[in-house]
């Protein structure tokens, strides 16, 4: 599985406008500054955000953006997928078609690569990574590992 840049942009956004905790919103320019990507291509990630209700727009002089929702609500896994990141490990896209028309010998593996994959990335919240950037921002060691934000499986085993 690979993520592209367009998951990796639209977290690393999100981050970045959550961490500003202001009432006042952000300009995607001042995002763009901070974090180097390209405003054009935030315009298209926060066009998609906004319509997955992620993100608030305000119109106008002094407008920017704004979380819609709680940090606490707003998982990796729905920023990733709110912009139609696929989360998918499997060479067919879960169509189990990958061989001749048929599911491969490691279909099953890779698609329980996406479970523990998704598992993850919905336990892990953006208020888990803006207080790990601020705690490192203080000089602070994380408070949690987010390898045990996970839930285990019964019968899997999870090490470092």
């Amino acid at each position: 599985m690979r993520l592209t840049t367009k998951g990796r942009f639209a977290v690393t956004a999100m981050i970045d406008l959550a961490m500003q905790r202001g009432d006042e919103p952000v300009t995607l320019a001042e995002i763009s500054q901070r974090q180097s990507i390209s405003l054009s291509y935030l315009e298209q990630l926060f066009a998609k955000l906004r319509r997955r209700a992620l993100v608030d727009s305000v119109r106008g002089p002094g407008g920017g953006y704004r979380l819609a929702k709680d940090m606490r609500e707003v998982s990796v896994a729905t920023i990733i997928l709110a912009v139609d990141e696929p989360i998918d490990a499997t060479q067919c896209g879960g169509k189990e078609n990958c061989r001749d028309d048929r599911k491969c010998m490691t279909h099953d593996l890779w698609a329980n690569l996406n479970e523990h994959l998704l598992d993850y990335l919905r336990a892990v919240t953006l208020k888990d990574l803006v207080d790990g950037q601020q705690a490192k921002a203080d000089g602070i060691a994380p408070v949690q590992d987010m390898r045990e934000a996970v839930p285990r499986r019964e019968g899997t085993t999870v090490s470092a």
